[in-house]
């Protein structure tokens, strides 16, 4: 089979498209078809030598979605032809992390990342079958859109809560996303760049803000007062303190952007404002199967975040051309 395998950082081309042996299912397994396999701003982060790399000889690819072409002996929930998606790991079932239901989280399960190629083997406990009416690019944003979902979730975000969303990447869409479908009042996408302004309102957002001199009293505008949460979903260095900055006394900030630097933060603003800072991480099981049932059926379409799709052997060279300033939001990974 194809796959785009990880050949290091500072090279032309960190991805390469080999020839490589299928994958089996084994007893307990499934073999999918990859269709669609979302490209993710960690997989650009981790193959740039700037912080933690993923392993040399790697198969990237976790947003993925594809079709059952094979089960193994001991496999009950699922049959072929089944549409799935799958998370990026299959917990132990043993540990804290998996009894909090946060397979990803656990030391000893099983990665399955790898949707760059053209077949992945996947354990039944990490895969979720996918409606029927799901087309495979409505698959491959499952994964995204549960990091959206767990990140709102851990607000505990009251009916009616002024939000603030910094980031109109898919993090920062698919935060605004699930915050209007759980019941927010304002919503405020805000970034340094107005390209996705469009894109966000079609989320759900009620204004878009450009940051620079004047965001905090445009944010107090749009919103009616200072935002009761605010979300960092770009991962930048100085959006913590910017979101401090941003919040309202006795309010909440949650870090979905997975800096992997040093953000300074000056405790004394925060203990002020007795502000509540989290950084939620991934999703749990229930999640990402709660994105399958639900992400279709409001009024907002996450689709409108896929803006092309490329076929696998033009993977590496727009892998490169996405680390450059460029108008994509989610660009999807077609296999065949």
């Amino acid at each position: 089979m194809k796959a785009a395998i990880f050949q290091g950082a500072g090279l032309e081309r960190a991805l390469q498209i080999e020839d490589v042996p299928d994958p089996t299912p084994g007893p307990g397994g499934l073999l999918v078809k990859i269709g669609r396999c979302g490209i993710c701003g960690t997989d650009l982060h981790m193959t740039s030598g700037h912080g933690w790399d993923f392993p040399v000889g790697s198969i990237l690819g976790h947003e993925y979605a594809g079709e059952v072409v094979a089960v193994g002996k001991d496999v009950e929930r699922f049959r072929v032809g089944d549409l799935v998606s799958g998370m990026a790991k299959a917990g132990c079932g043993r540990c804290e992390a998996c009894h909090r239901g946060m397979p990803l989280l656990c030391d000893t399960g099983e990665s399955v990342i790898g949707g760059f190629a053209e077949y992945i083997r996947l354990p039944p406990g990490a895969a979720v079958q996918l409606p029927k009416t799901f087309s495979l690019a409505d698959g491959a944003l499952v994964e995204p859109l549960a990091i959206g979902l767990h990140g709102v979730r851990m607000a505990d975000m009251p009916i009616g809560a002024k939000i603030l969303v910094l980031g109109a990447g898919s993090v920062g869409l698919a935060a605004i996303f699930w915050a209007r479908q759980l019941g927010a009042g304002k919503i405020v996408a805000a970034s340094r760049s107005k390209r996705r302004a469009t894109m966000a309102l079609a989320m759900g957002a009620d204004s878009f803000v450009a940051t620079g001199e004047d965001e905090v009293q445009d944010v107090i505008e749009a919103l009616g007062g200072s935002p009761d949460i605010v979300f960092e979903c770009a991962g930048a260095v100085g959006l913590l303190s910017q979101s401090i900055t941003h919040v309202k006394p006795f309010g909440k900030v949650l870090s979905l952007g997975f800096c992997t630097a040093p953000d300074p933060v000056v405790p004394g603003i925060a203990a002020f404002k007795q502000v509540t800072l989290s950084f939620p991480l991934t999703y749990s099981a229930e999640e990402f199967a709660m994105v399958a049932d639900l992400m279709l059926a409001g009024k907002f379409d996450p689709r409108v975040m896929v803006t092309s799709t490329v076929a696998i052997d033009d993977l590496p060279e727009t892998f490169e051309r996405l680390r450059a300033p460029n108008d994509e939001t989610k660009v999807l990974v077609s296999m065949g």
